[in-house]
C-alpha cells in the first residue's frame, strides 16, 4: 500500500487511517492481520504527515513584496 498510498489524496489516506485505527480499537482482528494493519497505518501517517509539512511549507511562502502586497511564491520557484 505504501506506493499506493502516495498516490491517494491526503483526504482518501486519512480516510483509511482512520478505518485502520477503528478496526485495531475494536481488538476483534487476528494478530498477524493486526500486524499488517499497524504497519499500513504506519505508512499511511507518515504519508499524511509529509502532505501536512508542504502544505504549511507553502503556507509560510506567503509573504509581503517591496510594495506591501501580498504574494504567494511557489515553492517549485525556488
Amino acid at each position: 500500500m505504501s506506493k499506493k498510498s502516495t498516490k491517494q489524496s491526503f483526504e482518501d489516506n486519512l480516510h483509511r487511517l482512520e478505518e485502520i485505527v477503528e478496526s485495531l480499537e475494536k481488538g476483534d482482528v487476528p494478530l498477524d492481520q493486526a500486524l499488517n494493519l499497524y504497519e499500513e497505518g504506519i505508512r499511511l501517517s507518515r504519508s499524511c504527515a509529509e502532505r501536512l509539512k508542504e502544505a504549511e511549507l507553502r503556507i509560510k511562502k506567503l509573504g509581503k513584496d517591496a510594495k506591501g502586497q501580498f504574494e504567494l511564491t511557489d515553492l517549485r520557484e525556488e
